[in-house]
């Protein structure tokens, strides 16, 4: 059954106000593409610049989220774990509970809705996590389009689970095996792809950066979690929250969640992006939290990059592939600039801690990327008082991180159980050499 309160959202405007001519967002923002991609450009900005502004549209998108991907998303009280910090109380937005187990969906669906409109028949992606690679799988199979993945072979090894999902829904996985093999490679060779077949393909770019317009698209699509969670905050506390946490990695789910809040500026709105193995390390991807990203032009659009003095990309480092991008939204760093958007950082020791913390007085287990907004907010959470509301989006579950998560708590037990496997397919695959 439709959830007709959802269905009839009204169109949101939020990040797309913010953009000036040219798709800046303040210093950031444009389009700094090829020539031969014009075309595909202007193709997408005429039919978004449409679409954005069609309620039968909007009202389409909504119903299907109703009722192919179980939207809305619960607004949780954390009742358990509110009591053990004694502090702020804390809700937490599940995205978890979004078909695929993230928020990732919200954008692909609507994407691929928008191919469909613009008569495209095939649709590419770039996935770092492998959450949006299955999100995208998944609506190719629902709404007849053919899929192909570009996932780096770093990402792949960490999360090949979601490349299992994404080849047995009818997707093509093709690794990427140069640079970093990590996202901004896999975004690098979905964009070679384009090039020589955009008269038929649409890249549903899975985060809200690029060249103009596909900030404001993600943006657009992802919406849906904030209007929601400010409804639904309202409802249950009757008054807004006083910071809303999210990760940051390109900034889709960060800006999903903040965009409802913007026009208030009591609401403090922090990201919080991946510390790694701290700042002196340099094995981290924090361009804003620790001050190291300078602006500069990469992928077709201008932003903060983690790059050196002669502006090449430096290698960046998270446990959750997710988070583990050279830049950010173009709208996020602005937001910054202007002071709307603060940044924290959370390093793989904070997160791990964060994570163990949540499970046991929740159970709910978060993915790495996700976690990394408890960790943010948990670093918060001693210079606040009982009066206090924290919102946490939970952006993704952490199934998909089984190993990782294993890894990071040094598990002993999961170690065995693999080395058992391990010994059970030499065994297998030796046996079936002999016969």
């Amino acid at each position: 059954m439709v959830d007709k309160k959802l269905a009839s959202h009204a169109i949101p405007a939020a990040a797309n106000s913010l953009v000036s001519e040219g798709g800046y967002y303040g210093n950031y923002g444009g389009s700094f593409i090829p020539e031969i991609l014009v075309p595909a450009f202007a193709e997408i900005s005429e039919h978004f610049e449409a679409i954005r502004h069609d309620e039968a549209f909007w009202q389409e998108y909504c119903t299907l989220l109703a009722n192919y991907s179980g939207r809305p998303t619960p607004l949780t009280y954390a009742d358990r774990l509110t009591e053990h910090f004694g502090r702020a109380k804390i809700y937490i937005k599940r995205e978890d509970l979004n078909h695929t187990g993230a928020h990732k969906l919200n954008n692909a669906l609507g994407q691929a809705m928008l191919a469909k409109r613009m008569g495209k028949t095939r649709i590419i992606a770039e996935t770092g996590a492998g959450q949006h690679g299955v999100a995208t799988a998944t609506v190719a199979a629902k709404l007849g389009l053919s899929a192909t993945i570009y996932m780096g072979r770093e990402d792949m090894e960490r999360q090949y689970a979601n490349v299992f999902w994404m080849r047995r829904l009818g997707a093509e996985v093709v690794a990427v095996d140069y640079g970093s093999q990590t996202l901004k490679d896999a975004i690098n060779e979905t964009l070679r792809d384009w090039v020589s077949s955009f008269e038929t393909t649409h890249y549903v770019l899975g985060t809200a950066s690029g060249a103009h317009p596909f900030p404001a698209i993600v943006s657009f699509f992802q919406s849906i979690i904030g209007i929601e969670a400010k409804e639904q905050i309202m409802k249950a506390a009757g008054q807004l929250p006083s910071r809303v946490y999210a990760c940051v990695g390109g900034g889709s789910n960060a800006l999903g969640i903040f965009q409802a809040f913007f026009p208030h500026d009591e609401v403090k709105l922090v990201g919080v992006e991946a510390g790694g193995h701290g700042q002196e390390s340099g094995n981290h991807a924090a361009r804003i939290a620790y001050g190291v990203g300078k602006p500069g032009v990469a992928q077709g659009y201008k932003t903060l990059f983690l790059q050196n003095n002669d502006g090449q990309m430096n290698d960046t480092y998270s446990i959750a592939a997710g988070l583990d991008y050279v830049g950010v939204s173009p709208i996020l760093a602005d937001l910054s600039e202007k002071g709307r958007v603060q940044f924290l950082a959370a390093t793989d020791e904070e997160v791990v801690e964060a994570l163990e913390i949540v499970m046991k007085t929740e159970g709910l287990i978060p993915a790495l990327e996700s976690t990394h907004a408890f960790a943010g907010a948990f670093q918060d959470i001693t210079k606040s008082s009982k009066s206090d509301i924290f919102t946490i989006n939970m952006s993704g579950r952490g199934d998909k991180d089984i190993f990782n998560i294993a890894e990071g708590l040094q598990d002993e037990e999961w170690k065995s159980f693999i080395h058992r496997k391990n010994k059970q397919f030499e065994d297998q695959a030796h046996g079936a050499n002999q016969s």
